[in-house]
């Protein structure tokens, strides 16, 4: 099981660096996505987490599981869909204001782009 996750926090992450270098935005947004959906499992993994056991101290269990990995991925999620949302719209406002979705571009670019339109 640990070589199943552990494939998968590379898998998530490699992908997410990968899309993350490319120079359209589509891609870039979709790549901090995935990156941080591979820091949610990572953090799981870290957390240890127990199934069928209660996430409080209960005297009739005899184990629990730490709560605390769990509250770290709810907020996570919470600020990666807040954050993902800010930088569609930002790329949605670059899109309709530059008329192309290129991430990296000189000033010569631009410059060349705007002569030849």
């Amino acid at each position: 099981m640990e070589l199943l996750v552990a494939s998968a926090l590379g898998l998530l992450t490699s992908a997410g660096v990968y899309l993350m270098l490319r120079q359209r935005t589509f891609p870039v947004i979709v790549g901090l996505t995935l990156l941080s959906y591979a820091v949610n499992v990572f953090i799981f993994a870290a957390g240890r987490l127990v199934t069928n056991l209660p996430p409080i101290i209960d005297k009739h269990a005899h184990a629990y599981t730490d709560p605390l990995p769990q509250a770290l991925v709810l907020t996570a999620i919470v600020i990666s869909f807040g954050m993902t949302a800010v930088i569609v719209m930002m790329a949605l406002g670059a899109y309709l204001e530059a008329g192309h979705d290129r991430v990296d571009m000189t000033e010569t670019d631009a410059e060349t782009q705007g002569e030849a339109k």
